[in-house]
């Protein structure tokens, strides 16, 4: 591997952008369904402009009382009407202020769900390609989401996760089960340098998976998320490898 995409969820109110912006090469900004709203998409953009960051949508299950962590029941058609309507909103801010947007990333229970539902991961797929089918997709690595994107002729970047653990099928630890969320840097570092190094993650039950990673991700909602930026970013160029977003000329 000689380069990868450093990737953190900004624009969600967690006062860490700033932080974390010099360390990351995309940020996934949060455009009106788990959180987010005009003023907050339009200060992303343009920190993230001023960073030389990369910029992608963040759409969600519309349900900001639980941060859009709770799966919701919906037929796949008013899925790919929300998507579609969260992506183009983020896109108008980007076009008024002269970024372009080149990824989409779903958040959440959207995102888990896409990974294992073909019918949701191909709604998403749909909302996409009906604004701008240039637009890179974002998926868990392996999935069902990325597998539907490939399979409609987009770019995809395929996801791992820093601070998140993972069971067996490659699906990410389900939240508030133990373990789910790493919490500790150096064991975050040791699962992101054995991802980079071996191209596996060690299981929650010791299982070895493999896993392709275009693209690594942090969540920037956490408190210490600027500390594990800063490290994560060091130990990453250390491996004498580029962060750059994807899809990019060398």
């Amino acid at each position: 591997m000689t380069t990868l995409d450093f990737n953190c969820d900004l624009g969600e109110g967690c006062g860490n952008d700033a932080a974390i912006l010099p360390w990351i090469s995309s940020a996934s900004i949060a455009c009106g369904g788990h959180t987010g709203d005009a003023t907050s998409m339009r200060e992303a953009i343009a920190r993230c402009l001023d960073h030389g960051v990369a910029i992608g949508a963040h759409p969600s299950f519309e349900d900001r009382e639980y941060f859009g962590r709770r799966a919701l029941t919906l037929p796949p058609a008013a899925i790919e009407t929300s998507v579609r309507q969260q992506i183009t909103a983020l896109a108008e801010h980007c076009t008024a202020l002269g970024a372009p947007l080149r990824h989409v990333k779903p958040h959440g229970a959207l995102y888990n769900l896409a990974a294992h539902q073909r019918t949701i991961a191909d709604a998403i797929v749909r909302a996409i390609q009906s604004i701008d089918a240039s637009l890179i997709l974002y998926g868990l690595a392996n999935s069902c989401l990325t597998a539907a994107g490939e399979a409609a002729g987009l770019r995809v970047a395929h996801e791992v996760f820093a601070e998140r653990a993972y069971d067996r099928n490659g699906q990410l630890a389900p939240r508030g089960t133990p373990g789910a969320v790493i919490e500790s840097i150096e064991t975050s570092l040791t699962q992101v340098r054995q991802l980079l190094r071996s191209g596996h993650v060690t299981a929650r039950d010791g299982a070895q998976v493999p896993l392709r990673a275009d693209t690594l991700c942090l969540h920037g909602d956490r408190a210490d998320a600027p500390l594990f930026a800063r490290a994560l970013h060091e130990a990453i160029t250390a491996d004498h490898i580029h962060i750059t977003a994807p899809f990019q000329p060398l």
